[in-house]
């Protein structure tokens, strides 16, 4: 069973969230102690784990800064935290990327984060957890996206 350290609360994770990574984040609700926040200045793309273990090593193999990835080990899916910086009404773009199984969490949209009350489900977890305020840009996300979408043969 995973232990987790010694004072790490919801209320502890969540202000080092705000503190260090400049995330927006909230306890909400207190007392099931799960982390949101509202999608604003931080923007998510959700996408089906394998792609996103694609995705990762294409960015670090571009040499690419990863951002925050959060894994949901029960759908099997990946979050990337992300730059607010794809266009907000792209019906084509989010059309594509529906298409892929990957979804954008755009402004007022709730992303959930680990928290330490579901460590023992494992409901949320870091695959690279945040730091301080670096995200990447979304372009650059969907760009990798793109590169393992693209029915060409791939080159790692």
């Amino acid at each position: 069973m995973e232990q987790r350290p010694l004072g790490d609360t919801p209320r502890s994770r969540c202000q080092f969230y705000r503190r260090e990574c400049d995330l927006p984040a909230i306890v909400d609700p207190p007392g099931l102690g799960r982390i949101v926040l509202r999608a604003g200045s931080v923007w998510a793309l959700t996408m089906p784990s394998s792609l996103g273990q694609a995705v990762k090593a294409h960015m670090q193999s571009k040499r690419v800064r990863l951002g925050p990835i959060l894994a949901h080990p029960r759908s099997n899916r990946w979050t990337f935290l992300i730059a607010p910086d794809l266009p907000e009404n792209d019906t084509r773009l989010f059309a594509e990327l529906f298409r892929l199984n990957v979804s954008v969490s755009r402004t007022g949209s709730t992303i959930a984060l680990p928290s330490p009350t579901a460590s023992v489900g494992a409901i949320r977890c870091w695959i690279v957890p945040p730091r301080n305020g670096f995200r990447p840009s979304g372009r650059e996300v969907v760009a990798a996206v793109r590169a393992w979408a693209d029915p060409a043969p791939r080159r790692r």
